[in-house]
């Protein structure tokens, strides 16, 4: 299976390239500057360079594109445009590291975790901006995606224990009453569903045991 990962030198793109390459796949880094992750084939481009014919060919793009600052906020919607331009009426998959802001917390899915009043101010940009996305990707009907939200306290340093819970569009909570998943862990369930799952066209979500 061939899986190429766009932005591999983030550090969500990192692990999932390590992960995916633990199980064999064959994995293609896609970076604008020297590559940073184990991947040895690599694409060194911009997104919005990328072409039909770079991505040609793949079984499954990763789509770990980040933006943090509110001057490049709109990034989000625009790179992730351009991927799904590119891979219109494609059979390649389109996975996308996705956001929690947007998962939502009653049964009415009327009310989103970043509607809460202990939401913190400094990340509503973010989340508003990653929502955007997310609801411009769901009109996509062209495009073999699948979103993937990771718990509300999404730690890049936090241990890898190789367990998690699946959830869907509300926000799970694990045993402890805790929404918490490390990059490790989300690497892994990002790779099953590579491997394993079929989510097409959903968001999906997940929290560690």
């Amino acid at each position: 299976m061939k899986i190429a990962v766009v932005c591999a030198n983030g550090k969500a793109g990192k692990l999932i390239v390590k992960e995916a390459l633990s199980r064999g796949l064959d994995v293609t880094a896609v970076v604008r500057r020297e590559n940073k992750s184990e991947a040895k084939k690599v694409i060194s481009k911009d997104i919005f360079s990328l072409t039909k014919a770079d991505l040609a060919g793949f079984d499954v793009v990763v789509d770990a594109f980040g933006a943090w600052t509110e001057d490049v906020l709109p990034m989000h919607s625009a790179t992730l445009d351009h991927i799904c331009n590119l891979l219109s009426g494609t059979k390649t998959r389109l996975i996308v590291v996705g956001g929690a802001g947007s998962l939502y917390v009653n049964k009415e899915h009327t009310l989103t975790v970043s509607d809460g009043p202990d939401f913190p101010d400094i990340f509503k940009p973010l989340a508003a901006a990653m929502a955007k996305a997310l609801k411009e990707l769901r009109t996509r009907k062209d495009v073999n995606w699948t979103y993937i939200s990771p718990a509300g306290d999404f730690q890049a340093d936090g241990a890898k224990t190789g367990k998690y819970i699946l959830g869907g569009e509300e926000l799970t909570l694990n045993a402890k009453g805790e929404s918490v998943i490390s990059y490790a862990d989300y690497a892994i369930a990002l790779v099953d569903e590579i491997v394993d799952g079929g989510h097409i066209q959903q968001r999906i979500s997940v929290v560690q045991e």
